[in-house]
C-alpha cells in the first residue's frame, strides 16, 4: 500500500509499504477512506518537536471501514464506517476511566510515565505507524474507532478526529463561561474551532489573532473579531477594545512554531535546514542553557499572557516539545492567572461533538479548504507549510483500486455492519 513515511528532519515521501497487520487481539485494521495533514505533522518534519523514527508513517486523522477485527473488539464489525481517535488508549486504567483518555496508562510503548500515545507521532509518543495511508491497525480499536451514523459525512467526520475535538478541549480548559471576553491566537484549523466552541459556550466577544488573511476571514465569518499582528500591536489592540481590562480568558492554538517554513519547498533551503536541525539532541549554549528547536520562546504564548486580564485564564492547546522551557512565570503569577495545558483526550469529546454535527447545530467543513488525493500529498505538505492561501486545512483521499471488492470478500465472512449510532435525543 502507499504511505507518506518520515525518513528525517524535512525529508517525507510517498512509498510502498507493507500493509498492516494485527499485532494484538485488541486491534483492527482500517482502510482509510480520507485522512488529513495536521499543523503537528509540521512540528515532527521541520524537527521542532523532535524524536520521529525513520520510518514511521505519518497522520493522526483518519476516517475509514473497519476491513478486520481482532478477537477481542466486540463493539465493532467488519463494515463499519468509523473514525479513529488520534490518541491511544485502553479504556481501562484509571486515567481512561476517569477521562484522561490522552494519559493512558497502558497504550504508550515507553511506560505509564510517557505520556500521550497518538498515532504517527515520535518515540515518545509510541513511534505506532499513523494514517496518511491507504490501511493502518489501530491498537485497542474497540476505544479508538468510533461508529459514524449516515447523517456525519467523510468531509464532516474527518474534522471531528482531531480538530475540532481539540479546538473544543481548549475552550473547556479556558473556563469559558457565558458573557465571557476570549482571544484566540492562531487561526488555523483548530483555532478556528477555538474560535467556534468559544461561542458554543456562550463567550459574547471572540478576538482571533493572526497574520494569514484568509485565516482572518474565515475567523470573521464564525462572528469573531479579527486582529492581524503584523499591521498593529495585538496586545494593545486587545487592551484597546476591552476597555484597558484585557480579555477573560485566551487560549494558546499555535504551540512552538509560530511561522511557516519554506524549508520543504527550497531545495537549497531543505539542505541548509536538515545539517541544522538533524541532530535533535539537545545542545548547549554559551551560557549554559539546554537549547533545542523547539525551546525557543512563542510569541503567541507572551502575547496570550500580556493580554489576559486579572485572574484570567490561559489555555495552552498548541503542540510544545518536552524540551520547550520558555515561560513567562512572572507576568502570569502576577496576574493571579490560572493555565490549562494539555494534550486533548479525543475518546471523551468525539461522541458528543458527533452528535452536535449529526443534529444540524453546526456543520465544520467550512474549515475543510482543501481536498487532495495521496498520491499529492508531499506537494501538499509544501503547501500547507508555507501556509498558502486557501490551505487552511487539508485532507487526502487514497485511491480506491479494488478496496470494496475486497471489503465485500471480508463482509461476507461475518454478521452485517452493526447499526451507526444515532444522535442523542433531547432532554425534556
Amino acid at each position: 500500500m502507499k504511505a507518506v513515511v518520515f525518513h528525517g528532519v524535512g525529508d517525507i515521501r510517498l512509498e510502498e509499504v507493507a500493509d498492516p497487520v494485527l499485532e494484538a487481539p485488541t486491534d483492527a485494521i482500517v482502510r482509510l477512506s480520507v485522512s488529513a495533514i495536521c499543523g503537528t505533522d509540521l512540528h515532527l518534519v521541520r524537527g521542532s518537536f523532535s524524536g520521529m523514527r525513520p520510518g514511521t508513517i505519518l497522520g493522526h486523522e483518519g476516517v475509514g471501514i473497519v476491513e478486520t477485527l481482532g478477537t477481542d473488539v466486540r463493539n465493532l464489525q467488519v463494515g463499519d464506517r468509523v473514525v479513529v481517535c488520534p490518541t491511544v488508549a485502553c479504556g481501562n486504567c484509571s486515567y481512561c476511566r476517569a477521562g484522561y483518555y490522552a494519559q493512558c496508562d497502558n497504550a504508550n510503548p515507553q511506560g505509564p510515565r510517557a505520556g500521550t500515545a497518538f498515532l504517527g507521532g515520535p518515540e515518545s509518543s509510541g513511534a505506532i505507524h499513523g494514517l496518511q495511508a491507504e490501511k493502518a491497525r489501530i491498537p485497542h480499536a474497540n476505544i479508538g474507532l468510533i461508529k459514524l451514523p449516515d447523517t456525519v459525512s467523510d468531509e464532516q467526520a474527518i474534522l471531528l478526529a482531531d480538530v475540532f475535538p481539540t479546538g473544543y478541549f481548549g475552550a473547556e480548559m479556558a473556563e469559558i463561561t457565558p458573557g465571557d471576553t476570549v482571544a484566540v491566537f492562531g487561526c488555523g484549523p483548530v483555532g478556528q474551532f477555538a474560535i467556534a466552541s468559544a461561542l458554543l459556550f456562550g463567550a459574547s466577544r471572540v478576538f482571533a489573532v493572526d497574520h494569514e488573511q484568509d485565516r482572518l476571514e474565515l475567523a470573521r465569518r464564525q462572528g469573531a473579531e479579527t486582529i492581524h499582528f503584523d499591521e498593529e500591536d495585538p496586545v494593545a489592540t486587545l487592551l484597546r477594545l476591552t476597555g484597558g481590562i484585557g480579555v477573560d480568558r485566551a487560549i494558546d492554538a499555535v504551540g512552538v512554531d509560530a511561522e511557516p517554513s519554506a524549508q520543504l519547498d527550497d531545495p537549497k533551503e531543505l539542505g541548509r535546514f536538515r545539517a541544522e536541525m538533524a541532530d535533535s539532541a539537545p545542545q548547549t549554549n554559551p551560557d549554559g542553557d539546554n537549547w533545542h528547536p523547539g525551546n525557543a520562546p512563542s510569541q503567541a504564548l507572551y502575547w496570550a499572557v500580556e493580554s489576559l486580564a486579572k485572574a484570567g485564564t490561559l489555555s495552552i492547546i498548541g503542540l510544545y516539545s518536552p524540551q520547550s522551557r520558555s515561560f513567562p512565570i512572572g507576568l502570569a503569577a502576577s496576574r493571579s492567572l490560572t493555565v490549562n495545558m494539555g494534550n486533548c483526550h479525543h475518546r471523551r469529546y468525539i461522541p458528543m461533538l458527533i452528535d452536535l454535527v449529526a443534529s444540524g447545530r453546526i456543520d465544520p467543513t467550512e474549515v475543510l479548504t482543501r481536498v487532495e488525493p495521496l498520491q499529492d500529498s508531499i506537494e501538499a505538505f509544501k503547501a500547507f507549510d508555507r501556509h498558502a492561501c486557501g490551505w487552511t486545512k487539508v485532507s487526502l483521499v487514497p485511491a480506491q483500486d479494488d478496496a470494496e471488492e475486497r471489503l465485500d470478500e471480508a463482509l461476507e465472512e461475518t454478521f452485517p455492519a452493526s447499526d451507526p449510532p444515532s444522535p442523542a435525543a433531547p432532554k425534556r
